[in-house]
């Protein structure tokens, strides 16, 4: 199994734009158990990565709940990270 922030990323393999609730829906199943696995620490993974040049923010809203939920894309530079490590 891969550590949880490489299956965060990979989550953008898989799809155009994705925030911290569609990755943690996506990665539910196999990492639903983790303690690792809360809202906290994938909004703390996916702000690394945009950090980092992987991913950019692509827009911002407001939830039902009236969190803020910050979409993401990953980079050229970050897709092809992930395409040579991941």
């Amino acid at each position: 199994m891969k550590p949880l922030n490489y299956a965060v990323l990979e989550t953008f393999a898989q799809t155009n734009e994705a925030d911290a609730e569609l990755v943690m829906e996506r990665l539910k199943p196999t990492y639903g158990g983790f303690r690792a696995f809360s809202r906290k620490n994938i909004v703390e993974s996916l702000m690394t990565a945009a950090a980092n040049g992987l991913l950019c923010e692509t827009r911002c809203i407001r939830g039902f709940s009236g969190e803020l939920r910050v979409f993401y894309r990953a980079t050229d530079y970050g897709r092809e990270m992930l395409a040579n490590y991941l």
